[in-house]
């Protein structure tokens, strides 16, 4: 049976995607290295995660812009996310880290804690976090003055603190709390970029 992790990054920081992604190993499968995204170094992650693509018998990563995060709101978002995700791998069963089934064609289960106790969610957790770390460094370069490089938009004070004496820019999920309602200086400033994350 060839089992289909599933597993996401990005649900809370105020800017940027969020991010799914699922992984297919062959059957029986195992590596001691292949853990919770979380608990690991970003040398770590990052070495994995050339690892898992090379190794992997089918592999997929999925963003959901900050857009359609507005529009859906971010549970709906991170499930379509995932939805995206595992129609492009092939499995038997899909294993979804938490407790928010998907629409799925595929027979699923979802599993709490799922990326500390199956070696196919740990590896989709691998390929979210890092694939999602990239793009917000390459975003950081885009828009300066946030620090995206650092803190992955995630709400820490330094990136709040920039929100107020900046404004939003294009990629931060304008209806969140802690941006809601907070506008350029400059008014339109940045109304010529647009963001290169798929919404």
């Amino acid at each position: 049976m060839l089992i289909c992790g599933v597993d996401e990054a990005g649900r809370g920081p105020l800017a940027g995607p969020v991010v799914a992604a699922a992984a297919v190993f062959d059957e029986g499968f195992q590596h001691p290295d292949i853990k919770d995204s979380k608990a690991m170094s970003a040398k770590q992650r990052n070495a994995l995660f050339e690892y898992i693509q090379k190794t992997a018998r089918s592999w997929s990563i999925v963003a959901v812009g900050p857009r359609r995060i507005e529009e859906l709101n971010i549970l709906q978002a991170t499930k379509l996310a995932m939805k995206l995700a595992v129609e492009r791998v092939q499995a038997d069963l899909v294993l979804i880290d938490g407790n928010q089934p998907i629409s799925c064609r595929l027979p699923q289960r979802t599993v709490v804690g799922g990326d500390r106790l199956h070696v196919q969610i740990s590896a989709a957790s691998i390929l979210a976090k890092v694939w999602r770390d990239r793009l917000m460094e390459a975003l950081g370069e885009r828009y300066p003055g946030y620090g995206f490089e650092k803190h992955s938009g995630y709400p820490t004070p330094s990136h709040k603190k920039a929100i107020l004496e900046l404004g939003p820019c294009r990629v931060h999920r304008k209806t969140f709390a802690g941006v809601a309602g907070i506008s350029k200086p400059s008014e339109n400033s940045d109304s010529a970029l647009h963001t290169p994350i798929a919404v």
